[in-house]
């Protein structure tokens, strides 16, 4: 099966990526988990590694093997990069080419052939932001496939688009790609 790297963002939904992450191993993929500072606010690193059955890469400055440049080979590694969910923030620097993270020093060293899967989270009026939509559009310039978010009760309490795709959809999505790919 696929080696999949699951770039999990600073959003209230990055509890979820426990559920994504032991789905796609029950379909038997290997995961590696990257996460946003942020991230880690929402859902612990320990929490996915056990999930995930591999470390979980939290600093682009960390070299755990010193013949290797991490970032760089894990972006050698992946089958799919994914991002779920993926965070206004994180968004505008993969647009715009920032790399001060793993994940996006990670997203910024793919093989332009890698296949690329955004899952966007975030309150309603941060989707709708023109900045966001110009994100997303140029995204989708440079290769990223996206799994659009769903409209739904926000954990702000607001109602509107920009939660988080149901993991049964993100996990079609997965399969589409890597039956392109």
């Amino acid at each position: 099966m696929a080696t999949i790297t699951l770039a999990v963002t600073g959003s209230i939904s990055a509890y979820k990526a426990a559920d994504l992450i032991s789905q796609l191993r029950k379909y038997g993929h290997q995961v590696h988990v990257l996460m946003t500072e942020a991230a880690q606010a929402f859902i612990t690193p320990l929490t996915l590694q056990v999930l995930s059955q591999n470390r979980v890469h939290l600093d682009t400055m960390e070299e755990p093997d010193p013949s290797k440049v991490n970032h760089i080979q894990l972006a050698k590694d992946s089958d799919l990069f994914l991002v779920a969910p993926a965070s206004a923030n994180t968004l505008a620097k993969l647009a715009n080419g920032i790399a001060d993270n793993i994940v996006t020093a990670t997203a910024l060293a793919l093989p332009v052939t890698t296949p690329k899967l955004l899952a966007p989270a975030m309150n309603t009026n941060m989707y709708l932001n023109p900045a966001s939509q110009n994100n997303l559009a140029r995204l989708q310039e440079l290769g990223y496939q996206m799994v659009e978010p769903r409209a739904s009760l926000l954990a702000c309490g607001d109602y509107g688009i920009g939660a988080l795709a149901e993991i049964p959809t993100i996990l079609e999505a997965v399969k589409e790609v890597l039956d392109l790919a």
